[in-house]
């Protein structure tokens, strides 16, 4: 069973600290709602220095974002989470040592990352910035319908592209979350925090239906353990 951690004696006393960075405010507030779910509790939220607007932006300005959490901040980690769009989902074979797959979103960020912040010094009383990377597939308003939609899903979505189908569209995701194509921002947030706060009750539909969330989930749960083995220092830094 996949809910939320249980307590962890070696947690740090303190909620971590995490940016995040998506392709929009929605987008960051739901994955806020699920990190939470993920974690088994709240956290700090830290401002990146920089805000994206669609997944060019998000790759781009990850190398400085990570460098700024890095160097002027205290963050703990950074979650990324991107829209696949028409590009490859991230799958199982993914994630073998030192594979990288050049048309999957989810190892292009892994990637970007890692080398921005390979030979970083250890900064602000920690070695490292965390993080970790969700890829949408093939957006956002598909997480949104799991559970409520049973033709909604990232195996039918792969399945019925390798045989030359679209199962939907990104336009009709919009429509059936939002009741248009078009939503204005409070119906987006009322929308997308309503579904994240229902997955969060039980995420493990969620995660069984959509791997590129499951993949940023497995990331998320080893953050409370590697922050305990940081030193009392580190822990109370800022």
């Amino acid at each position: 069973m996949k809910r939320a951690l249980p307590p962890d004696p070696h947690h740090p006393a303190r909620p971590p600290r995490i940016a995040l960075l998506g392709e929009s405010i929605v987008d960051e507030t739901a994955t806020a709602i699920l990190a939470e779910a993920v974690l088994g509790g709240p956290f700090e939220r830290v401002q990146p220095n920089l805000r994206a607007r669609g997944w060019p932006s998000v790759l781009q300005i990850l190398p400085a974002i990570a460098r700024h959490l890095h160097f002027h901040t205290d963050a703990d980690g950074l979650i990324v989470l991107v829209d696949a769009d028409d590009s490859e989902p991230h799958t199982a074979a993914h994630e073998a040592p030192g594979y990288f797959h050049p048309r999957c979103r989810l190892c292009q960020l892994r990637a970007t990352f890692r080398r921005a912040t390979k030979t970083l010094p250890p900064a602000r009383g920690r070695e490292r910035v965390l993080r970790a990377v969700g890829l949408a597939v093939p957006a956002a308003e598909a997480w949104y319908l799991c559970g409520l939609d049973e033709t909604v899903g990232e195996a039918g979505w792969i399945e019925a592209r390798a045989e030359g189908r679209v199962p939907y569209t990104r336009r009709e995701l919009k429509l059936r979350v939002y009741g248009t194509e078009r939503p204005t921002l409070p119906l987006a947030l009322e929308r997308a925090t309503a579904a994240a706060r229902r997955h969060a009750r039980d995420l493990r539909r969620l995660e069984n239906d959509f791997p590129g969330f499951a993949a940023m989930a497995d990331e998320l749960r080893s953050w409370p353990r590697a922050l305990a083995l940081r030193s009392p220092r580190e822990s109370a830094s800022g």
